[in-house]
């Protein structure tokens, strides 16, 4: 029904900065809530930002505040992540997640589509 494809990860320097895009096919973006979820090596995966499906109203966890802004283009079908002042924690695969309601989540199981993910790698 809807596919999700990331783009924009990478290598960078930190203190650098990377934009992360995520398009979705169909002409439905504009109902789905929307979110940025990062998985580190090793580790579990986590919310870092979330919109909701007009843009009005975001999250931005706080290891990320003041550093990260989640936007969304619906004329364009297309979230982004713009990520700022990077550090070297904060590599990992980063993921867009679809979820079919007004309101987003927290919760990673509550969203109903995925990207395949892009890797962000972020060096000292």
């Amino acid at each position: 029904q809807v596919q999700l494809v990331e783009s924009g990860g990478g290598l960078v320097q930190a203190g650098g900065s990377l934009r992360l895009s995520c398009v979705a096919s169909g002409r439905t973006f504009s109902t789905y809530a929307m979110g940025w979820f990062r998985q580190p090596p090793g580790k579990e995966r986590e919310l870092v930002g979330a919109i909701n499906r007009s843009g009005g109203s975001s999250y931005h966890a706080d290891s990320v505040k003041g550093r990260f802004t989640i936007s969304r283009d619906n004329a364009k079908n297309t979230m982004y992540l713009q990520m700022n002042s990077l550090k070297p924690e904060d590599t990992a695969v980063y993921y867009c997640a679809a979820r079919v309601s007004y309101y987003y989540s927290m919760r990673p199981g509550e969203y109903d589509y995925w990207g395949q993910g892009t890797q962000v790698t972020v060096s000292s």
